[in-house]
């Protein structure tokens, strides 16, 4: 138990997005420090990335599997019943030691389950602290493996999931700068269709379970509409037009 005069600690660890190389020394070292690792199931229960990932590095006697309605997006009740179970189990982990990680892919602050787990352990355990370590995140890991330039000088960069809806990625690629786009998969048909509309196919590259065996990073242009593997990237760049240091 710990010490009831100190506050027990919650800390998000980001562990990227599949490959275990990819995670950071300071992610390794939370996750080896802490008393326990609770990793994400979804309620079919197999092993997820961040599982993976984490017992690439610490002992399974150390990691709690806790369910998460990871899957669920239309029922918002039976999705909240999941977090507030989830969090209940993780407040009670709390309880008993005094540093609990929560491992997450990609980046703890970046559309990550861990944000709503910290909101609900916030009203069970009120003396919480809570801490995150940044992750290497899909869209890094799609332009190291497949050469796009995410940014260059002025260049904005606009980061959009298409469970919003395409037509919300439809103006961002409208708009400057490079677009990312995440969990596209099942609307891949639409996306396909944005990128040739705003002209922006050409440059555009994608990938799904990058530094996995069954990595895929191909050119945009070479999809054919057909559903993608749901945590599918993608990478719209600019028109560069103007040669080196053009943008600056």
């Amino acid at each position: 138990m710990p010490d009831v005069m100190s506050s027990s600690r919650l800390i998000g660890v980001g562990v990227g997005p599949g490959d275990p190389e990819l995670v950071t020394v300071k992610g390794v070292n939370a996750l080896r420090a802490a008393d326990v690792v609770v990793v994400p199931v979804m309620d079919s229960g197999e092993r997820g990335r961040a599982e993976a990932t984490v017992l690439h590095y610490v002992g399974a006697e150390k990691v709690v599997r806790v369910v998460f309605a990871l899957n669920e997006r239309s029922d918002r009740g039976r999705r909240e019943a999941a977090w507030d179970a989830a969090g209940a189990r993780v407040a009670e982990l709390l309880r008993e030691h005094g540093a609990v990680a929560f491992a997450t892919i990609g980046d703890p602050n970046i559309y990550s389950t861990f944000t709503y787990l910290a909101q609900t352990i916030a009203g069970l355990v009120p003396d919480v602290v809570v801490e995150t370590v940044p992750g290497i995140t899909a869209m890094q890991d799609l332009a190291a493996r497949s050469g796009a330039v995410l940014t260059e000088g002025t260049e904005p960069l606009t980061l959009v999931p298409v469970t919003a809806g395409a037509e919300v990625l439809k103006d961002a690629l409208g708009g400057p700068g490079t677009v990312v786009a995440y969990k596209f998969g099942r609307q891949a048909g639409e996306v396909l269709a944005a990128l040739r509309e705003t002209g922006r196919i050409e440059d555009a590259v994608w990938g799904s379970a990058l530094g996995l065996a069954e990595e895929s990073v191909r050119p945009a242009a070479e999809l054919d509409g057909s559903p993608l593997p749901y945590l599918s990237t993608l990478i719209a760049p600019p028109r560069r037009d103007g040669g080196r240091g053009g943008k600056l």
